[in-house]
């Protein structure tokens, strides 16, 4: 059931993703053109058609990251509040500890890939501070409230395991989406990876070794 409601998140995140994409072009691509829209006239026949051509790819380009950015700040954040309410919630010691490190760790390679996708988004400094704002509170704000509510929360309750479930499932499709679909296609479909052979292997290695770790902190978090 779980996988299922994985599956369904992954599809509207792919939805989301589509959406979000057609609205932004159609209404923020003419913006970007009209910004730059002086620069272009003054050119001269075939000169302008490849200066709009141009201007159009790096539009679209830096519209595609800004948009994976804010994607995958969602499934973040709603990760990050589900395994924070775990952790609160423990009532165990033994438990606390592990998790502790595992949390750390998650959070520290989240926090590299959300990092590159809002350099890559070229946000202006303010909307980096409030994602970088909410990436950072959501966690705490999670540990918080399952210490509010561990009087009246329990782990191991049929409630509260088929809300995490449900909440686990659905940031881990949305997740495993944006890894695959935007971020690791991309690059490994780039020049750069295709056009070197062993640089490709390497890639492929890394990217199962942090399959692998994340599959390993799993055990704890």
């Amino acid at each position: 059931f779980t996988t299922f409601i994985a599956m369904v998140a992954a599809v509207l995140t792919l939805m989301m993703d589509s959406f979000a994409m057609s609205y932004y072009r159609k209404h923020g691509m003419s913006e970007v053109e009209c910004e730059h829209g002086n620069q272009i006239e003054h050119g001269h026949g075939h000169s302008r058609g490849v200066g709009v051509k141009k201007l159009d790819e790096e539009a679209s380009k830096l519209l595609r990251y800004q948009i994976i950015a804010q994607v995958l700040e969602l499934g973040i954040v709603v990760h990050s509040v589900v395994i924070g309410l775990s952790m609160g919630a423990s009532q165990n010691a033994g438990t606390i500890r592990p998790l502790i490190a595992a949390i750390c760790f998650h959070q520290l390679f989240e926090g590299v890939g959300l990092g590159g996708c809002l350099l890559q988004a070229e946000y202006k400094a303010k909307m980096k501070a409030i994602m970088v704002f909410f990436f950072s509170v959501t966690t705490p704000f999670g540990i918080a409230l399952g210490i509010g509510l561990s009087h009246v929360y329990s782990d191991n309750s049929p409630a509260s395991l088929i809300v995490v479930g449900v909440l686990n499932a659905t940031s881990g499709g949305l997740l495993n989406y944006m890894a695959l679909v935007d971020l690791l296609a991309a690059d490994f479909m780039g020049t750069k990876l295709q056009s070197n052979m062993k640089l490709q292997m390497w890639a492929f290695i890394a990217v199962l070794l942090g399959v692998s770790g994340m599959s390993l902190m799993a055990k704890w978090a």
